[in-house]
C-alpha cells in the first residue's frame, strides 16, 4: 500500500474525526481541516495534532482564500493532495415553508458551494499527475428527499449532481470520483440538529405537527435495535482509499438501518443510466 496525502474536512467530530484517526493510523498522512483551531474547536484540534500522521490545518470552507492557503500549505509541504474527503456538514429540520433564503443559502454554501471550492482547486494537480480520489459524503437523503429535510435533502442531491457528472468526466484522466452515503447514525451532527428559522409559517401545519416527534421516537427505537456504529463510514473512506484506481465505485452506502431501498435505488438508477450514455454517444465513459 502506497502513502497517500488526505484531506478531509471537518474533523472537528464525528465521521470528519474518526476518518482522520482511522486514516492516518493506516500510514496515510492526513490534513485535518475544521475551523476555529484556535478558538472553539482548540482542544480537538491539538488532540489532533499529537496524533502521528496527522497536520491539523484551520479551513473555513465558505471562504476562497482560506481555501487557497490550505490547499497550497498542502502542496508545499507534500508536493501533492493524493485523496479529498469532502466530510463536513450539518443537519436542519422543518417544514419546508419554513426555510428562510438565508437558510437554503447557507445550507448550500456548506454543502455544494463548499465542495466544489474545493474539488476546483485540488483537481489541476490531480489532472497533472494522472491520479487521485475525491470523496464527497453525502446522504441517503441525497438519493430520496424526506419530509423536514427538503432543504438538507436539495442540497445533498446537489453534491451527488455534480459528483456523478464529474465521476465520468475524470475517471479517464485517472481521477476518481466517489460518493457515500451514510444512513443515520448517533453523530454529534445529529445531536446538534438546528432548526429553520421562520417557526411562524409552522400554524398553517398544524395537521402534520406530530408526525416529526413520531419520527424522530421512530429513529430512536431503530438506533437503539441496529445499533449502527459511526466507525463504519470511517473504514468505507479508508477502504476507498486503498482500493485500485479505476476501480473504486461511484456510489458506497453505509447504512444498516435503510440502505437496502438507497442501494436498490442506485442500481435501478445505474442500468438505465448507462443506457442513456449510451444512447447519447458516451458509452466510452462506461469502461
Amino acid at each position: 500500500m502506497s502513502k497517500k496525502v488526505v484531506l478531509i474536512t471537518g474533523t472537528n467530530s464525528g465521521f470528519g474525526w474518526l476518518t482522520a484517526n482511522t486514516v492516518a493510523s493506516h500510514g496515510h498522512k492526513v490534513y485535518a481541516t475544521m475551523r476555529a483551531t484556535t478558538g472553539k474547536n482548540a482542544e480537538k484540534a491539538k488532540a489532533l495534532s499529537e496524533i502521528e500522521n496527522i497536520t491539523v490545518l484551520d479551513l473555513t470552507l465558505t471562504d476562497d482564500k482560506s481555501v487557497t492557503n490550505a490547499i497550497e500549505t498542502i502542496i508545499a509541504e507534500e508536493g501533492t493532495i493524493d485523496v479529498l474527503v469532502n466530510n463536513a456538514g450539518y443537519a436542519i429540520t422543518g417544514v419546508a415553508e419554513s426555510f428562510t433564503t438565508t437558510d437554503v443559502q447557507e445550507m448550500f454554501d456548506v454543502h455544494v458551494f463548499a465542495p466544489w471550492r474545493l474539488m476546483k482547486k485540488v483537481l489541476p494537480t490531480m489532472r497533472k499527475q494522472s491520479k487521485g480520489l475525491i470523496i464527497n459524503v453525502s446522504s441517503g437523503f441525497g438519493r430520496f428527499s424526506f419530509p423536514f429535510f427538503a432543504v438538507y435533502g436539495a442540497s445533498k442531491f446537489g453534491l451527488e449532481g455534480l459528483s456523478e457528472g464529474l465521476y465520468y468526466e475524470a475517471r479517464p484522466l485517472g481521477i476518481d470520483v466517489a460518493i457515500l452515503q451514510p444512513g443515520g447514525f448517533p453523530t454529534e451532527m445529529y445531536q446538534k440538529n438546528y432548526a429553520s428559522s421562520d417557526p411562524s409559517v409552522n400554524e398553517g401545519y398544524k395537521a402534520i405537527a406530530g408526525i416529526p416527534e413520531k419520527m424522530g421516537a421512530a429513529v430512536g427505537q431503530m438506533m437503539e435495535e441496529v445499533k449502527p456504529d459511526p466507525q463504519d463510514v470511517a473504514d468505507a473512506v479508508l477502504k476507498l482509499i486503498n482500493s485500485p484506481k479505476g476501480k473504486r465505485p461511484l456510489r458506497t452506502v453505509v447504512d444498516p438501518s435503510t440502505g437496502k431501498m438507497t442501494q436498490a435505488a442506485n442500481e435501478a438508477v445505474q442500468v438505465e443510466y448507462s443506457k442513456v450514455l449510451r444512447a447519447y454517444g458516451m458509452g466510452d465513459l462506461l469502461a
